[in-house]
């Protein structure tokens, strides 16, 4: 169950059929002695769900199917049709004016960029400024000929790699500068977490987070480990192979086909211990909704799995900006919690993990040398750039470079899979600001109006109380001032257009083929942001996910692909299992094995997309379009040929 605050609970649904703090607290049910005589009550969640994804169906693009892609309704008529369907979109405007003011270089770029999961800390303009802001600084200061160059990736800070005890720190705190201590504050206040509750560790990304609690979790008297991903993660896979080596029992759950939704006899049969006698069972690792599917979660597990001695771990990383708002963290109190933050939204995804460990479970864990610990390091040069006279004592901005990074490759900001990546020789770094940035004269940027601006009168007080730094994390800054329910509704709009509107796509053959298959759920009120599909030729034959991405990004549109796993068929698609499923690698099994460890190793690669708060109608809009180029049967052999003809790399097929 989701819970809102009271401030966010006053606006109505999209089609005005119930306010929105009914959906998140649907009224209790009735007395049992008047439960015979009193209706339902008229505007109830379920109605309100329902009439969201019966309006959706029936009113975008009704009984039409597109077998031409220049048959398309223009950008135009389409929006027009979409603000009918959808009219409240309208009430998120302030989303587009944070977009064209703080993050112009999308438009300039005409990117759309459909792969950011996790949290953004700065707004583009913000970095910009400060980066001229910083080299004017350089300029006019006293410092010798052939002062340093810097390029557009300056940091303002930077990690530090450093190896520990993560359960020593935990217990006894480390030394933490007044920088680090008002970045983990900012980041608390953030997600509303409290520091008399959890104490949070900076990790190197996503993956540094999952295997300190693997490293230092008790799995030799708490055997058990229990993931619930749909999808096969990089960071849970490095958990899973840490913890079996410590002596651990992993499990997972499944998902039935075609709806993937969880299995849930199975997975209560693996949670509910038969023993009478509370025993810590071990750790249940719970997201609260898929990263790649957008399929969202029963928090009632969480309940279950702490009523049966289980320690509960949350992977909030594929959360909203402001989704923590709607958790009800007081309520479950998770033992651990792990989030993750990218720079900057469209132009440099690199960022930190954060590892939130709840103080009464710090006992339970067991002491062991980690790796992944940070710190945050700031440069000195850009903050004092008068003191350090002498270049030769400067440190270089490459410093860490030279660690060897490929076990800790950072999971924050972009979605990639362990075949997509390529281990970036990029710090992992972020932004400072000595005091709040002003727009040059004449510059012609001006900095967003309206809620984002009355966030700025409390920036003194912020830095009072984080030791007299003042950091300015734009992004968000701009988060909380749109506010939970404006967030949700946009992308709830934006998601189940593009997902109906996917659909109407067909081959013009006699079958009517649909171009596009979509695994998870599909139009739905309370989807995620996210979107699991593959494109089929007309011959009923899957176009590889690799190529489908290569020809978007070539198209300005950046997608990520990743291999949903732990899929379940009832005896009715038996067929559709034999089909279904291929290795990692590609591979059609024919034959399905019953052997676990085998049937582990297959499942469906996948095209995915993850709208961020930012994204905007003509972002779907154009995926929509370019995915509908393959309905041109040729359409992949003129792309190799175009490029060809361009001297650039050949896509192989």
């Amino acid at each position: 169950m989701q819970y809102l605050g009271q401030n966010e609970a006053s606006l109505a649904c999209p089609h005005g059929c119930c306010p929105t703090s009914l959906l998140f607290n649907p009224p209790p049910p009735p007395p049992l002695q008047t439960q015979n005589t009193t209706t339902k009550p008229r505007n109830s969640s379920a109605e309100c769900r329902h009439s969201f994804a019966a309006t959706t169906a029936s009113s975008i693009f009704p009984n039409t199917k597109f077998t031409n892609h220049e048959s398309l309704p223009s950008l135009h008529e389409s929006f027009s049709e979409f603000k009918k369907v959808y009219p409240q979109y309208s009430e998120t405007d302030q989303v587009d004016h944070v977009r064209d003011k703080e993050y112009y270089h999308l438009s300039f770029s005409n990117q759309s960029c459909l792969d950011y999961i996790g949290i953004g800390l700065f707004s583009y303009y913000q970095r910009q400024h400060h980066h001229d802001t910083s080299k004017t600084q350089l300029a006019s200061s006293s410092t010798p000929p052939s002062p340093p160059q810097y390029s557009d990736n300056i940091p303002f800070f930077s990690i530090s790699y450093k190896t520990g005890n993560l359960k020593t720190l935990l217990l006894h705190g480390g030394q933490e500068s007044e920088f680090e201590s008002a970045m983990r504050r900012r980041i608390m206040k953030f997600l509303n977490i409290s520091e008399n509750d959890y104490f949070m560790v900076f990790t190197a990304n996503r993956t540094s987070a999952f295997k300190l609690v693997a490293d230092s979790y008790p799995f030799q008297s708490s055997k058990k480990l229990l993931t619930v991903y749909d999808y096969e993660s990089e960071a849970v896979e490095a958990m899973i192979s840490c913890s079996e080596r410590r002596g651990a029992k992993a499990m997972s759950a499944e998902f039935s086909w075609p709806r993937l939704r969880i299995q849930s006899t199975k997975l209560r049969k693996m949670i509910v211990s038969k023993r009478k006698k509370k025993k810590k069972r071990g750790l249940f690792v719970f997201p609260l909704h898929s990263r790649v599917t957008g399929a969202r979660y029963p928090y009632l597990w969480m309940s279950i799995a702490q009523e049966n001695g289980w320690h509960v771990l949350i992977d909030a990383c594929a959360l909203g900006p402001k989704d923590m708002d709607s958790f009800g963290l007081s309520l479950f109190q998770p033992d651990f919690l792990i989030c993750s933050f990218y720079k900057v939204f469209g132009e440099n995804p690199s960022g930190f993990g954060c590892l939130f460990v709840k103080k009464s479970a710090i006992t339970t864990l067991e002491s062991s040398s980690c790796a992944g610990i940070v710190n945050l390091v700031p440069d000195r040069l850009l903050l004092h750039p008068s003191e350090d006279k002498d270049s030769s004592k400067q440190k270089p901005l490459s410093i860490l470079q030279e660690q060897d990074l490929s076990s800790l490759s950072s999971f924050s900001g972009r979605i990639q899979t362990s075949q997509a990546i390529k281990v970036e020789q990029e710090l992992s770094e972020l932004q400072i600001i000595a005091a709040p940035a002003k727009p040059k004269q004449g510059s012609g940027r001006v900095e967003a109006k309206g809620p984002v601006e009355s966030l700025q009168s409390k920036k003194a007080q912020d830095g009072s109380e984080n030791g007299g730094f003042n950091i300015d994390c734009r992004c968000l800054d701009q988060v909380d001032s749109l506010g939970l329910i404006m967030i949700t509704n946009r992308t709830r709009y934006l998601i189940n257009w593009l997902v109906n509107s996917m659909m109407k796509l067909k081959h013009p053959n006699a079958e009517g083929v649909p171009l596009v298959k979509i695994y998870g759920p599909k139009v739905k009120f309370d989807r995620g942001p996210a979107l699991a599909f593959n494109v089929f030729d007309w011959k009923g034959e899957k176009v590889e996910p690799v190529l489908v991405q290569k020809l978007a990004d070539r198209n300005n549109i950046s997608l990520s692909y990743g291999f949903l796993h732990h899929i379940w068929f009832a005896d009715k698609y038996a067929e559709d299992k034999g089909k279904v499923l291929q290795t990692k690698e590609g591979r059609v099994q024919g034959v399905i094995t019953n052997k676990k460890k085998d049937r582990d190793k297959l499942g469906v690669t996948v095209v995915t997309a993850a709208l961020s708060f930012l994204a905007n109608f003509e972002d779907v809009y154009k995926l929509w379009t370019f995915v509908a180029r393959f309905l041109d049967a040729d359409f992949v052999e003129k792309e190799r040929w175009r490029y060809t003809a361009l001297n650039q790399k050949t896509i192989e097929v």
